[in-house]
């Protein structure tokens, strides 16, 4: 039995924000979590997959620049958060289904991966975040266990 990289690696709550912005909020014509009106705040998809041993994060971020986006790490939680601005000029919409304004994205990370050695690009409206050697299965430790009979081993 091996490990897999990716056990605990969803956010709870940015998976139910997602969860609950498909279900309801499709019922009201946008896609947005808000902690109030003022400030609405919406979660970028994302795509997560194995690459070699390095594990990469894809976030849909288009018309978002380099200054609008920032990757943080505290502990094992990376955040993909900024802004993306919609159109400068005053217009009348017809259908609006491009989301815009404050965006956060938090996911926890495997154990053990060297903050120094995460690259990140944004190419294309598509941000790029690679944590190396962060996919690499482990295999499991036996352990070994005494008794009044001797020791026995078995695998965890």
């Amino acid at each position: 039995m091996t490990l897999a990289p990716l056990r605990g690696f969803w956010d709870i709550q940015s998976e139910f924000d997602r969860m609950f912005n498909d279900m309801v909020g499709n019922l009201f014509g946008r896609r947005r979590v808000g902690t109030t009106p003022e400030t609405p705040l919406w979660a970028p998809p994302v795509e997560v997959f194995a690459r070699g041993g390095d594990l990469v994060i894809h976030a849909d971020l288009p018309g978002v620049t380099l200054d609008d986006v920032d990757i943080t790490l505290e502990g094992n939680t990376l955040t993909i958060s900024g802004t993306r601005k919609g159109l400068e000029e005053e217009v009348s919409y017809y259908l609006r289904e491009l989301p815009h304004g404050a965006f956060r994205r938090s996911m926890t990370i495997p154990e053990g991966v060297d903050p120094d050695s995460i690259k990140a690009r944004l190419k294309s409206g598509v941000l790029e975040v690679v944590l190396p050697g962060a996919a690499a299965e482990v295999a499991p430790k036996k352990i070994a266990i005494e008794s009044g009979e001797g020791a026995k081993s078995i695998e965890s």
